[in-house]
């Protein structure tokens, strides 16, 4: 069964621009947050893939490689006005390819009451030596797999 992970996101006065909302540019932001907390996440399970007890995914991707945006879609679903109280920003994993991998995220109430943004980013893996793509290995697969879960449900705009 895929694991959602869910971490907190504490907003900053800050984040709102001039109209009195949080900027999208912030969201982008918001997503950087959660996929650095989800790299570092220990991948407990002993011999998961290959992986020991206390490795997290950013072990497994090594000091040889590293991973870049390729590319990302965000929908905006609801205004988000500064408040103290945090959000929830859930990440899972939507696909892997030969090289690259694909993310979902939702940016909601911790309740699930209010979703804000749903969001999806594909990271491409690259040696750092060539700057060129790199395969994904077994036990970085492995890894991503734990988390495998549905593609982003976006609403698809009507054409015409």
């Amino acid at each position: 069964m895929p694991r959602i992970q869910r971490f907190p996101i504490q907003l900053r006065f800050g984040d709102e621009d001039s109209y009195g909302h949080v900027n999208n540019v912030r969201f982008l932001q918001y997503l950087e947050d959660a996929r650095v907390q989800f790299i570092h996440l220990p991948l407990s399970d002993p011999g998961q893939g290959g992986a020991e007890p206390s490795d997290t995914l950013l072990d497994l991707i090594g000091p040889d490689h590293f991973t870049l945006v390729a590319r990302h879609e965000i929908e905006y679903s609801a205004p988000l006005n500064y408040r103290p109280s945090p959000l929830e920003i859930s990440i899972w994993v939507t696909g892997i390819g030969g090289s690259s991998f694909d993310l979902g995220y939702q940016i909601a109430e911790p309740d699930g009451s209010i979703s804000y943004a749903l969001a999806a980013s594909t990271m491409i893996l690259v040696n750092r030596t060539t700057g060129r793509p790199a395969k994904l290995n077994e036990a970085q697969r492995a890894a991503l797999e734990r988390w495998l879960g549905d593609p982003v449900a976006f609403r698809r705009r009507q054409d015409g």
